[in-house]
Formats: structure tokens, C-alpha cells, sequence
């Protein structure tokens, strides 16, 4: 839910800033924060993975 939350806001920026500058650097960040959440879903999802062998 949290990469489609990023797809909407990334939308959003991109129809409402009309300075590439700003457009560029808010989609970044937001690339930035959905990479994040995207590598890190596992971790979120079994908390206690490395517990599964005992």
C-alpha cells in the first residue's frame, strides 16, 4: 500500500509543479522513499525471520 501511496503522490507532483527543477528533485525523493520501503518490506512482513530455524 505504501508503493501505491508513492505512484498517487508522485502523480500529483508531477501534474501540479510546473518548475522541472522542483518536479525532478520531489520525484527523486519520493523514488528515494519508495526504493526504501521496497527493500525493507521483508523485514517489516517476519519481523523474527532469523528466529525460524529454533
Amino acid at each position: 500500500m505504501a508503493l501505491v501511496a508513492y505512484v498517487v503522490l508522485g502523480a500529483l507532483a508531477y501534474a501540479t509543479l510546473s518548475d522541472p527543477r522542483i518536479r525532478l528533485l520531489t520525484l527523486l525523493i519520493l523514488a528515494m522513499f519508495a526504493f526504501k520501503s521496497w527493500a525493507r518490506r521483508k523485514d517489516v512482513m517476519h519481523p523474527d525471520g532469523d528466529r525460524e530455524s529454533e
